[in-house]
Protein backbone atom coordinates (compact mmCIF):
# COMPACT_ATOMS: atom_id res chain seq x y z
CA UNK A 1 0.00 0.00 0.00
CA UNK A 2 1.13 3.58 -1.00
CA UNK A 3 1.32 6.55 1.18
CA UNK A 4 0.91 8.64 -1.71
CA UNK A 5 -2.19 10.50 -1.79
CA UNK A 6 -3.48 10.69 -5.76
CA UNK A 7 -4.11 14.22 -5.33
CA UNK A 8 -0.06 14.55 -4.78
CA UNK A 9 0.78 12.31 -7.68
CA UNK A 10 -1.27 14.75 -9.73
CA UNK A 11 0.51 17.63 -9.41
CA UNK A 12 3.65 15.90 -8.75
CA UNK A 13 6.84 15.52 -11.12
CA UNK A 14 6.30 11.62 -11.11
CA UNK A 15 9.15 9.34 -13.02
CA UNK A 16 9.43 5.61 -13.53
CA UNK A 17 12.07 3.22 -14.38
CA UNK A 18 15.39 2.95 -12.03
CA UNK A 19 17.39 4.42 -14.27
CA UNK A 20 15.33 7.34 -14.86
CA UNK A 21 14.37 8.02 -10.61
CA UNK A 22 18.67 7.49 -10.07
CA UNK A 23 19.12 10.22 -12.03
CA UNK A 24 16.10 12.13 -10.80
CA UNK A 25 17.11 11.51 -7.37
CA UNK A 26 20.38 13.00 -7.77
CA UNK A 27 19.56 15.97 -9.24
CA UNK A 28 17.14 16.74 -6.65
CA UNK A 29 19.67 16.36 -3.94
CA UNK A 30 21.77 18.41 -5.98
CA UNK A 31 19.16 21.24 -6.68
CA UNK A 32 18.58 21.30 -2.68
CA UNK A 33 22.52 21.35 -1.84
CA UNK A 34 22.63 18.22 -0.74
CA UNK A 35 25.29 15.49 -1.47
CA UNK A 36 24.28 13.15 -4.56
CA UNK A 37 24.82 9.58 -2.85
CA UNK A 38 23.06 10.48 0.15
CA UNK A 39 19.77 8.11 -0.87
CA UNK A 40 21.97 5.21 -3.01
CA UNK A 41 18.41 3.43 -3.80
CA UNK A 42 18.55 0.02 -5.81
CA UNK A 43 15.55 -1.29 -8.32
CA UNK A 44 13.98 2.14 -8.15
CA UNK A 45 10.19 2.01 -9.74
CA UNK A 46 8.88 5.35 -9.20
CA UNK A 47 10.28 8.70 -7.85
CA UNK A 48 8.15 11.97 -7.17
CA UNK A 49 8.40 15.38 -6.40
CA UNK A 50 5.32 17.70 -5.91
CA UNK A 51 7.69 21.44 -5.78
CA UNK A 52 4.90 23.25 -4.32
CA UNK A 53 4.85 21.58 -1.10
CA UNK A 54 8.07 19.72 -1.22
CA UNK A 55 7.06 16.53 -0.91
CA UNK A 56 9.56 14.04 -2.74
CA UNK A 57 8.85 10.01 -2.44
CA UNK A 58 10.90 7.18 -4.15
CA UNK A 59 10.06 3.78 -3.98
CA UNK A 60 12.22 0.95 -4.51
CA UNK A 61 11.49 -3.23 -5.09
CA UNK A 62 11.85 -3.94 -1.60
CA UNK A 63 14.42 -3.04 1.06
CA UNK A 64 18.11 -2.30 0.39
CA UNK A 65 20.96 -1.86 2.98
CA UNK A 66 24.33 0.18 1.99
CA UNK A 67 27.23 0.49 4.00
CA UNK A 68 28.65 3.89 4.21
CA UNK A 69 32.32 3.06 3.52
CA UNK A 70 33.92 6.19 4.63
CA UNK A 71 31.96 6.41 8.12
CA UNK A 72 31.23 2.40 8.51
CA UNK A 73 27.62 2.96 8.89
CA UNK A 74 24.89 0.97 7.43
CA UNK A 75 21.91 2.40 6.52
CA UNK A 76 18.19 0.68 5.82
CA UNK A 77 16.07 2.24 2.84
CA UNK A 78 12.32 0.64 2.95
CA UNK A 79 10.63 0.16 0.12
CA UNK A 80 8.80 3.35 0.53
CA UNK A 81 10.89 6.62 1.45
CA UNK A 82 9.50 9.77 2.03
CA UNK A 83 10.39 13.37 3.14
CA UNK A 84 9.62 17.26 2.85
CA UNK A 85 12.38 18.79 0.94
CA UNK A 86 13.45 22.35 1.04
CA UNK A 87 17.49 23.82 0.46
CA UNK A 88 20.18 22.12 2.79
CA UNK A 89 17.48 19.96 4.57
CA UNK A 90 15.32 17.14 4.28
CA UNK A 91 12.32 16.91 6.98
CA UNK A 92 9.99 14.39 8.24
CA UNK A 93 11.73 11.56 6.45
CA UNK A 94 10.07 8.26 6.86
CA UNK A 95 11.96 5.04 5.71
CA UNK A 96 15.18 5.54 6.35
CA UNK A 97 16.86 3.78 9.62
CA UNK A 98 20.59 3.38 10.64
CA UNK A 99 21.99 1.03 12.99
CA UNK A 100 24.13 2.34 16.06
CA UNK A 101 25.35 -0.41 18.44
CA UNK A 102 23.27 -3.16 18.03
CA UNK A 103 20.03 -1.10 17.42
CA UNK A 104 18.38 0.32 13.89
CA UNK A 105 17.33 3.43 14.53
CA UNK A 106 14.93 5.60 12.51
CA UNK A 107 15.96 9.06 10.91
CA UNK A 108 13.92 11.63 10.86
CA UNK A 109 15.68 15.13 9.42
CA UNK A 110 19.29 15.34 7.68
CA UNK A 111 20.70 18.72 7.19
CA UNK A 112 23.74 20.91 6.56
CA UNK A 113 24.61 23.62 8.56
CA UNK A 114 24.51 27.34 7.29
CA UNK A 115 26.93 28.93 6.75
CA UNK A 116 28.98 25.42 5.44
CA UNK A 117 31.05 23.80 8.05
CA UNK A 118 31.62 20.44 5.58
CA UNK A 119 29.38 18.50 7.71
CA UNK A 120 25.96 17.09 7.60
CA UNK A 121 23.75 16.11 10.66
CA UNK A 122 21.53 13.28 10.97
CA UNK A 123 19.03 13.35 13.42
CA UNK A 124 16.43 11.18 15.30
CA UNK A 125 12.76 11.59 15.87
CA UNK A 126 13.78 11.58 19.59
CA UNK A 127 16.10 14.43 19.12
CA UNK A 128 19.06 12.42 19.04
CA UNK A 129 21.72 13.70 16.41
CA UNK A 130 25.10 12.42 14.66
CA UNK A 131 26.97 14.56 12.45
CA UNK A 132 29.58 13.45 9.30
CA UNK A 133 31.88 15.15 6.69
CA UNK A 134 29.66 15.88 3.86
CA UNK A 135 32.20 13.86 1.49
CA UNK A 136 31.26 10.58 3.40
CA UNK A 137 28.49 10.92 1.25
CA UNK A 138 28.78 12.18 -2.33
CA UNK A 139 29.89 10.01 -5.22
CA UNK A 140 32.00 10.69 -8.19
CA UNK A 141 29.44 11.43 -10.92
CA UNK A 142 30.09 9.18 -14.12
CA UNK A 143 30.31 11.48 -16.48
CA UNK A 144 33.10 13.36 -14.78
CA UNK A 145 35.41 9.67 -14.18
CA UNK A 146 34.73 8.99 -18.09
CA UNK A 147 35.76 13.14 -18.92
CA UNK A 148 38.87 12.74 -16.54
CA UNK A 149 39.84 9.15 -18.28
CA UNK A 150 39.13 11.04 -21.35
CA UNK A 151 41.64 13.58 -20.67
CA UNK A 152 44.31 11.32 -19.20
CA UNK A 153 44.00 9.40 -22.65
CA UNK A 154 44.71 12.48 -24.19
CA UNK A 155 47.67 13.88 -22.33
CA UNK A 156 49.19 10.11 -22.90
CA UNK A 157 48.27 10.61 -26.92
CA UNK A 158 50.22 14.13 -26.67
CA UNK A 159 53.34 12.45 -25.20
CA UNK A 160 53.45 9.44 -27.55
CA UNK A 161 53.32 12.02 -30.37
CA UNK A 162 55.92 14.26 -29.01
CA UNK A 163 58.84 10.84 -28.92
Amino acid sequence: MSLIAEDVKARAEVYHGDEMCQVKSKELLKEIALPNGLLPMKDMEECGYDRETGFVWLKQKKSYTHKFEKIGKLVSYAPEVTAHVEHGKIKKLTGVKTKELLLWVSLSDIYIDDPPTGKITFKTPAGLFRSFPVSAFEIEEKSKQIDDAAAAGAGAAVQVKEV
